[in-house]
């Protein structure tokens, strides 16, 4: 009887990780989406190419190396997948490395739906890099990057939060990031930033004397559509976060981290849109989606603690602090074609602390220095790839290619050729 409800278990928890999984891989066609009608058109085909092999690489490298890296311990490799094969001691042995990997020792589930799971949020990181670096960086450059990226950067302050593994004051000190508003966005924003100072604003963003030319996307209608992927894919992002779902606590957790993670997004959307409105008396649908979006990872390092008010209110504190933030990144001529580092990098560090808010075991130092520990090992690892990949290929297109477009440069086809006047 015992080992019967071991598997049914095991099946559950697997099964639930892997429909997760399946959410969160779908947020990549989200941010390719977003995007791609962020970026003008003659930029289309680059930001999806982009998009399609960041995820082909970061599933190879995670696999490869960062999954040890991350939780060590080989579990992933030992090839144990069916609790059929089990017997007594298999069974205790699987609950035993799934508490050394840093997990619950209740969670049950196959070491390659935890890889599945774990795998993709390693690629929508690495997403967050592209939109931010869009429309004059070379891709082999970009791919480069993306390799040391997924396969050592990421893993390694994963190993010291998520894994465990080192680093231990960080653990010591209560550090809390449910489900990655650091651990995940605000590492990819910070990786982003490194890119973008070394990389340089755009021809044409800023003039001569400061001023700030908009520059609009080609396809609003292929943003607001990648929105709405990312928007669902969260579900799975947060929602997979529990690492399990049998027993009545743990479903009704999964039901308020659902609840509050659509409660987050809405008012990081209306609090965008109206912050929009009254500085430039318009509603700004560009806001709008990255108001939700900003909701979204506001709420990613804690969702399942608070009362869906505070969500709410927690996702509006983060759709107002996005609208602030992409202005004030403007001024100082920090080209982020998408708002990527002000959603992920501004409003995850915000997500950090709003966990004071509802967890009574999460301290502001442990938060400050979690977040502190997050974005400098990434921003200066990430600095010194980028410039080691700057000096020996560059990391820009020429003044002629960024002109004509990336998409002809460096995939030698458009988007829209039928568009194209000759």
């Amino acid at each position: 009887m015992e080992n019967q409800i071991f598997e049914l278990q095991y099946a559950l928890d697997t099964f639930y990780f892997l429909i997760c999984g399946a959410l969160v891989m779908w947020m990549a066609a989200g941010f390719a989406m977003l995007e791609a009608g962020l970026v003008r058109s003659k930029n289309t085909t680059e930001i999806l190419t982009k998009n399609v092999a960041l995820f082909a690489i970061a599933c190879t490298m995670y696999m490869v190396c960062g999954y040890e890296l991350m939780y060590g311990g080989g579990y992933f490799l030992s090839g144990v997948t069916t609790v059929a094969q089990m017997d007594d001691a298999a069974i205790a042995g699987v609950l035993a490395a799934s508490a050394e990997n840093g997990f619950d020792g209740d969670s049950v589930y196959s070491g390659a739906s935890d890889f599945f799971f774990q795998v993709v949020f390693v690629a929508t990181c690495m997403s967050i890099v592209s939109g931010a670096v869009a429309e004059r960086m070379k891709l082999w450059a970009f791919l480069v990057f993306s390799v040391v990226m997924t396969g050592f950067i990421y893993p390694m302050e994963g190993s010291w939060t998520w894994g465990g593994n080192a680093v231990p004051f960080i653990g010591e000190l209560s550090f809390s990031d449910y489900a990655g508003s650091g651990i995940v966005h605000m590492a990819g924003a910070a990786a982003a930033l490194a890119g973008v100072l070394l990389l340089g604003p755009r021809k044409g963003k800023y003039g001569k004397e400061g001023q700030i030319m908009a520059i609009p996307g080609a396809n609003l209608p292929m943003a607001t559509l990648g929105t709405f992927i990312l928007w669902m894919g969260w579900f799975g992002f947060n929602g997979g976060s529990t690492l399990k779902l049998g027993g009545v606590a743990v479903a009704n957790e999964v039901a308020n981290v659902f609840l509050n993670t659509n409660a987050a997004a809405a008012g990081g959307l209306i609090a965008a849109l109206v912050t929009a409105f009254l500085l430039f008396r318009k509603a700004d649908l560009t806001m709008a989606l990255n108001g939700a979006l900003a909701g979204l990872v506001a709420i990613t390092a804690e969702p399942a603690d608070p009362t869906p008010l505070l969500a709410t209110m927690i996702g509006a504190a983060g759709g107002v602090l996005v609208v602030f933030s992409i202005l004030a990144l403007d001024k100082l001529k920090i080209d982020d074609p998408v708002g990527a580092i002000s959603v992920h990098g501004v409003v995850g560090l915000w997500g950090i602390f709003a966990v004071l808010l509802s967890d009574s075991d999460a301290t502001f130092i442990g938060q400050l220095t979690g977040a502190l520990v997050i974005f400098t090992w990434v921003f200066v690892c990430s600095l010194i790839v980028w410039s080691i990949i700057k000096a020996v290929m560059g990391i820009r297109v020429s003044a002629e290619e960024e002109y004509e477009g990336v998409d002809i440069a460096e995939c030698g086809m458009e988007a829209y050729p039928e568009f194209t006047s000759k």
